[in-house]
């Protein structure tokens, strides 16, 4: 028996998707009004989902908890109230789509988490706009 666990989190950040390498009218022809030089800001929700066998003993897939405290800091204390192409590192040369937001919040959490557990990672940008990864 599998059974998967989430938790929910949130986060506030400012960003901007751009190619430093392309001129101001083409990061405008790509990414729109999100190439603003002045960057702008999301209300990003989180969803963090463990699937694994509950623990003979406990009955946990996963301690709430603990995921609980490994979002908050691997991810809110990193990203919340940032602006992440200038204050957090891994967007430094990475471009902060919603898609490499998760990717680089599942892999800051899976080294966390039982390898013997599947992670999956679903952000959402705004309501309608949300991206998963599931390491693959």
């Amino acid at each position: 028996m599998r059974i998967t666990v989430h938790r929910k989190a949130h986060f506030n950040a400012a960003h901007r998707l751009f190619r430093k390498e392309w001129t101001d009218e083409k990061n405008l022809e790509v990414f729109g009004k999100c190439s603003n030089p002045n960057y702008h800001g999301h209300n990003y929700e989180l969803i963090v989902s463990v699937t694994g066998q509950p623990d003979p003993e406990t009955g946990f897939v996963m301690d709430l908890k603990i995921l609980k405290d490994l979002i908050y800091e691997e991810v809110e204390e990193a990203f919340d109230h940032k602006n992440l192409n200038l204050e957090v590192e891994e967007f430094k040369d990475l471009n902060p789509t919603a898609e490499n937001i998760a990717v680089v919040i599942w892999n800051k959490l899976r080294s966390k988490i039982k390898s013997s557990h599947d992670l999956e990672v679903t952000l959402y940008e705004t309501p309608r706009n949300f991206v998963s990864y599931k390491g693959e």
